[in-house]
């Protein structure tokens, strides 16, 4: 009756493990993707392009070593975009391959154009050859077409010198100063990027604080850290125009402040991929955002239609999406699944990186919920002289009732690994007990667990001495 049992729409992360999981399942798969854009907006211009873009910055500027060898420490004295971008080809590259490799592996067909909608059951594909355009119909179809940055109406990018998160991989020199407008996570990761190579960056922030999400004390920590790297933060205060000529940038802000820049890049949050869909014709509709509603088995309205990923909005993070895509297609068709458990981490990739999961020290106050706080800080640990990260810190959020964790944040070195380990344990229901009572390799950046385990335990000690 069908072309396919499934069609999806997308090769990101969740595109890809939807298709993986029903073909597995002994489906017949079909991927339909744009050319060039095999693994989705994640691979080729988010997620990844970014994380190695940080890891080249790191390498090249010899930022960790600077604590140990001086802060005009550089592993290259004049780096260039070429000699960032090299490292982040290469990887993208590699990444490709191995999206393609696991798609035909598990007998998923791959075709390559541009998706839309001609019925609920049925999709257009267009390749950019002409005549490279057909039609298949599947039982079930699962969007997954990712987000892109979203970009204000009233702002002339030139790609140039005005430019969104996707157009700063492409410039083509390293600016000497720059403006970032919008403190949310991709802006932030950008700004601790560019501020380690040496440009003198502007934040500009309409709301009171950045990555307001986060543990106060964690980003206040990030705050400091990118005051020392020369960035300086205008919170509260909105663009009104940005004007350009070919030697930079005037930023003009709403109070009357105007900020010149070599290059502006805007971080104004990210907008699904749907318009080119025909939603619909499916019988489906976006918001303005261009994200599509969906129930907890990320079913849209159209019962055999699913969305999954950054086009469902919240989270939209590579990590989650890849569950989401696995979840709907078991329940597409009638797999057994148990559902997400709800502690999920957060990781954040600035130069330091923030991570934390569980809750922050606002919430269990607003809740009522009496706690005690330890913490560990990186320059107490032999790792972390030798790692030279004196500024990185853990913090324990534990329960005064049973003892069992309720939060872990964590700002520097190695902070998205890290921070696995506590995700583990309060998962499981086990007590900081258990850190006091676990032997850590030494030298690691892991003792800090240990470390902040007996600060809390000796606070909560101290208490029932002074109650006994």
């Amino acid at each position: 009756m069908y072309d396919f049992d499934l069609v999806v729409i997308g090769s990101g992360p969740g595109g890809q493990k939807a298709a993986i999981a029903a073909a597995k399942l002994g489906k017949r798969v079909c991927l339909v993707e744009r050319r060039n854009m095999i693994g989705g907006v994640c691979v080729n211009t988010g997620t990844i392009p970014s994380k190695t873009l940080r890891e080249a910055v790191l390498y090249l500027t010899g930022f960790a070593m600077r604590e140990l060898y001086g802060a005009s420490y550089r592993l290259k004295s004049d780096i260039t975009i070429s000699d960032l971008l090299s490292r982040t080809q290469h990887v993208v590259g590699r990444e490709v391959e191995v999206v393609r490799s696991q798609l035909l592996r598990n007998h998923v067909e791959l075709v390559q154009g541009s998706a839309k909608f001609v019925d609920p059951h049925t999709v257009q594909v267009e390749g950019d050859g002409r005549g490279e355009h057909h039609k298949i119909t599947a039982a079930k179809i699962a969007i997954a077409t990712g987000s892109r940055p979203a970009r204000p109406p009233h702002v002339e990018f030139d790609e140039q010198h005005i430019v969104d998160s996707d157009g700063l991989l492409h410039l083509e020199d390293i600016p000497s100063s720059m403006v970032v407008v919008g403190a949310g996570v991709i802006g932030i990761e950008y700004v601790s990027m560019f501020a380690a190579l040496g440009t003198r960056v502007t934040v500009v922030e309409k709301r009171p604080q950045m990555l307001e999400f986060c543990d106060p004390e964690i980003t206040e920590s990030l705050k400091f850290h990118l005051r020392d790297q020369s960035v300086t933060f205008r919170f509260g205060e909105e663009v009104s125009r940005v004007e350009k000529s070919d030697k930079g940038t005037v930023t003009s802000l709403v109070s009357g402040k105007r900020i010149p820049a070599e290059t502006v890049m805007y971080s104004a949050g990210r907008q699904g991929a749907t318009d080119a869909l025909d939603l619909p014709a499916a019988g489906l509709q976006a918001d303005a955002r261009g994200r599509i509603s969906v129930d907890k088995n990320y079913r849209t309205s159209v019962d055999h239609i699913y969305a999954v990923g950054d086009v469902i909005g919240f989270p939209a993070l590579a990590a989650n999406s890849m569950d989401q895509g696995r979840l709907a297609a078991y329940h597409a068709f009638d797999e057994p699944a148990r559902e997400l458990t709800a502690l999920q981490p957060i990781g954040i990739y600035t130069i330091p990186e923030v991570s934390y999961c569980g809750a922050t020290e606002e919430e269990l106050t607003r809740s009522a919920v009496p706690y005690e706080v330890g913490i560990s800080r990186y320059r107490e640990l032999a790792r972390g002289q030798i790692v030279g990260d004196p500024y990185g810190m853990l913090k324990l959020l534990v329960s005064t009732e049973d003892r069992t964790l309720l939060g872990v944040h964590l700002f520097g070195s190695g902070a998205t690994d890290l921070v696995h380990i506590g995700q583990a344990i309060m998962g499981s229901g086990g007590t900081v007990d258990y850190l006091v009572d676990t032997v850590m390799n030494y030298p690691t950046l892991s003792e800090s667990y240990k470390v902040a385990a007996l600060d809390v335990t000796n606070k909560m000690r101290a208490v029932e001495r002074f109650t006994a």
